[in-house]
């Protein structure tokens, strides 16, 4: 049975909620409706900032001490606005839309102690949007030894079937940690985290330049990348580590660069991701033939270049060039993933995440 699907995500690069309205079996995608988007504003964004810090020393998955309640709040209330948006503006009721995939936002993700952590409160949505809410995708996974990272994959396998292209093909999520998923024309997938995506970068130019991100890489293009300074990074334990492998968005935050000129800074950065993402090509069955890229690192032409450089001969592209709306994958995905968690469909398999056996989850909040 097909249902309508709508997906909410808000990633680790803390810059808004991504709306996204599919039909889907869970299987395959019959049809693609529209998206939409709901930027956190700056006092929003401080105040996850925060929470990033706070939860930090989280006991347990359930605590929300201090700012963390805040944060919480502001989250749920931040997703509703979300909907009711999206909603009016493509007048569209509650009574259209049969599940929600509600993510939630990414404050601690620690694997090795059975500890993921989303905040957002699914009950107090679901009462405000008046339709059913899924969510806590990632705790069975966890639970039962997984990474709970990364989750889009089984999306990414969809979405590659209306491909007509020689494989084998790797999607690459470039959010505040970029995951790859490497597909190869059978049933079998392969995910992983790769490395930093965007979080180094934003927290960089949110620092340095006062700006939220490096629009189109522009800073960076200006630059030159500290080559000594990513060779050493790329020395760290994960990257030489086989998939399946997840990361906490601030695992890397202790990676200082050295005194550097802002473009510079920016352009190593950015050329850290594309090396990280590089790095496991030796670690898959087969070199890929193609590489697509979504998230927002898709926007960052001057990452788009150093990819190209750096995984050539292979080609790269955008999502969007290959007809996929780059912004909304993510989105998309968690309504696809909720439609999957409803029929007990497996969300992650042990060569995404590591996970024992082929595993379904996420939990029903109704209004």
């Amino acid at each position: 049975m097909m249902l309508t699907a709508l997906g909410l995500m808000s990633g680790t690069s803390l810059d808004g909620v991504d709306v996204a309205l599919i039909e889907t079996d869970g299987r395959q995608v019959r049809a693609f409706g529209p998206s939409g988007y709901r930027p956190y504003t700056d006092s929003e964004r401080g105040l996850l900032r925060q929470a990033l810090t706070e939860a930090v020393h989280l006991p347990q998955r359930d605590a929300r001490p201090g700012v963390l309640r805040q944060a919480e709040q502001a989250v749920t209330i931040a997703h509703a606005e979300a909907v009711a948006t999206f909603s009016a503006q493509h007048r569209i009721s509650c009574q259209d839309i049969d599940i929600v995939g509600f993510h939630g936002q990414t404050v601690l993700h620690r694997p090795e102690r059975k500890l993921t952590v989303q905040i957002g409160d699914a009950t107090a949505l679901a009462k405000a949007i008046h339709i059913p809410v899924m969510h806590d995708f990632r705790a069975a996974d966890v639970e039962a030894g997984g990474q709970g990272a990364p989750f889009v994959p089984v999306y990414h396998r969809a979405l590659a079937q209306s491909l007509n292209r020689e494989g084998p093909i790797v999607v690459v999520n470039i959010g505040g940690v970029s995951n790859i998923t490497y597909i190869d024309g059978t049933d079998t997938l392969i995910a992983c985290d790769t490395g930093p995506g965007n979080a180094l970068l934003d927290d960089f130019m949110y620092r340095e330049m006062h700006q939220p991100f490096d629009t189109e890489g522009r800073l960076a293009a200006q630059g030159r990348p500290d080559d000594a300074w990513i060779a050493q990074a790329l020395k760290l334990p994960f990257f030489s580590a086989p998939p399946p492998k997840s990361l906490d968005r601030n695992d890397f935050a202790q990676l200082k660069l050295s005194a550097m000129a802002p473009a510079d800074g920016a352009a190593t950065l950015t050329a850290f991701t594309a090396a990280a993402i590089a790095r496991v090509v030796p670690l898959l069955p087969k070199p890929p033939k193609s590489w697509i890229v979504s998230g927002g690192g898709a926007s960052n032409l001057t990452m788009l270049r150093m990819l190209r450089e750096r995984l050539a001969p292979a080609t790269v592209e955008a999502a969007q060039t290959v007809g996929w709306a780059s912004d909304a994958i993510e989105a998309q995905a968690f309504g696809f993933l909720a439609a999957r968690g409803l029929k007990g469909l497996p969300l992650s398999y042990p060569a995404t995440t590591g996970v024992p056996i082929p595993m379904t989850g996420g939990i029903i909040a109704r209004p």
